[in-house]
């Protein structure tokens, strides 16, 4: 064997440093009187405060020089800018659908496409609620059901897909309540609930088949859907070839239309739209986001906005940046498990979810574990992560807590912002977290909104 055959072929990120901005962590005392004065709960802390943010990858991308020139050109003209239809012309390009929407994020799309759809005392079923859009919904008058796999709900299951419509779900939910019950099948591609899991290509044909059958609509959030289409590229049989433009454009063709987080895939830092086929819709849409959002060519985004997605949607398909992206999450994750510490198998991909209901098996999920471990890593590291679990979950219509089957803590990759160096610290705090993990306790509760509770509730420590 050659001496060079044993030496590794390490790979990087694709994109070098321009601009730096300064992180300090605070000392541990400074740390205890921030999480206390927030409640334990990580969304209030102050960015000021914290080391390594991990809370959300939603707006929080490094944006490219190219986007950043774009920001110098944008159009700021009341009606007609010139940004708007290059982005309208981006997204038919690269997304397919005809008509374009802006919001200024991606609840302003979940909210008109809910307001346009739902007619009280209808069912959207969905792979796995997620907050907003369940919020917008229900507030619409409708009553989400979840129709995902049961593989979902296993954290330890392999299963390649766990974002997978079961279509038996969504059969019996039209044998008991008829098609026309059915506002629109709200798909998810890589669903976040579930630890950022993908959907194949052959479930969203086999869905969009069934429901084209049925004359029911399907609409797509397309927030991670990028993200999605690179899973497939990588795990489903036929697709090894295709590239990740041509696989997001399949994608959103077994579908009628899509809301969007542009914080997310299209690499800004804030806006949305929605995009949709039905010319009906798109009318009754336009007037809708007149009164909520902004004039239907900005909808409530500048046209610098504008300018720098388009430029971020071109660039989220790049392959060598996908893959980084992707990749980036596993090797965070692969460094959690080497360490012995339980996570939702197989990775996702904009995200690392550590399996709460393992790490810390004697708190009960009434008493919140996740919020817990979400706030000791804080006080661990600086690092601050999110719950998914019971208090994400809500209440039911009857005002009972919603005990979810996953109780799970999200470590987010913002886009093109941290390096190995900082998971290399990520993952060594959350292993001595969890080496005390035992003589953990929960949280109380002790103030809670009427709705979105996990944006604003207070805690304290239940000790002893």
């Amino acid at each position: 064997m050659k001496i060079s055959d044993s030496i590794p072929h390490s790979w990087a990120e694709p994109w070098k440093i321009k601009a730096v901005e300064h992180i300090s962590l605070i000392s541990q005392e400074e740390r205890v009187e921030a999480l206390t004065e927030a409640g334990w709960n990580t969304f209030l802390l102050r960015s000021q405060d914290v080391y390594i943010d991990l809370l959300t990858d939603s707006g929080t991308a490094a944006m490219s020089d190219v986007q950043w020139a774009a920001m110098m050109t944008g159009d700021e003209a009341y009606a007609g800018s010139k940004d708007y239809y290059y982005l309208e012309q981006t997204v038919q390009e690269y997304y397919g659908f005809k008509h374009l929407i802006p919001t200024h994020q991606g609840r302003g799309a979940e909210h008109l496409l809910s307001q346009c759809m739902i007619r009280p005392g209808q069912y959207v079923p969905g792979n796995m609620y997620f907050t907003t859009t369940k919020f917008h919904q229900t507030y619409a008058g409708g009553t989400f059901v979840d129709i995902i796999t049961d593989e979902a709900f296993d954290p330890q299951s392999d299963f390649p897909f766990k974002g997978n419509v079961d279509l038996a779900k969504l059969q019996k939910l039209v044998d008991e309540h008829g098609a026309e019950s059915i506002a629109y099948v709200s798909l998810e591609t890589n669903v976040n609930m579930a630890g950022g899991q993908p959907v194949s290509m052959e479930n969203i044909k086999a869905l969009s088949e069934y429901c084209r059958s049925k004359k029911i609509a399907v609409m797509l959030d397309a927030t991670r859907a990028v993200e999605n289409a690179y899973f497939i590229k990588i795990r489903e049989k036929g697709y090894e070839d295709k590239s990740i433009p041509e696989i997001l454009l399949e994608i959103c063709s077994y579908t009628d239309g899509c809301t969007m987080s542009g914080k997310k895939d299209c690499l800004v830092n804030i806006g949305g739209f929605l995009a949709i086929n039905d010319d009906l819709l798109a009318e009754k849409a336009r007037g809708l986001v007149v009164c909520f959002e902004g004039l239907h060519t900005y909808g409530g985004m500048a046209g610098r906005d504008m300018n720098a997605m388009a430029v971020g949607i071109q660039e989220s398909v790049e392959y060598d940046y996908i893959r980084a992206r992707v990749e980036q999450t596993r090797y965070l994750a692969q460094r959690i498990v080497d360490f012995g510490v339980p996570v939702v198998r197989p990775f996702g991909g904009h995200a690392v979810y550590l399996d709460i209901k393992q790490i810390l098996p004697h708190v009960p999920q009434d008493h919140f574990p996740a919020q817990r471990f979400a706030g000791e890593l804080y006080l661990e590291g600086g690092i601050r992560a999110m719950e998914r679990g019971a208090v994400s979950a809500g209440r039911d219509g009857e005002g009972k807590n919603i005990f979810p089957e996953l109780e799970l803590v999200r470590l987010t990759l913002p886009r093109r912002v941290y390096t190995q160096s900082h998971l290399d610290v990520v993952s060594e705090c959350v292993a001595r977290v969890c080496a005390r993990a035992k003589e953990m306790r929960g949280l109380r509760m002790i103030f809670e909104p009427q709705e979105l509770r996990f944006f604003q509730a207070r805690f304290e420590p239940q000790e002893g």
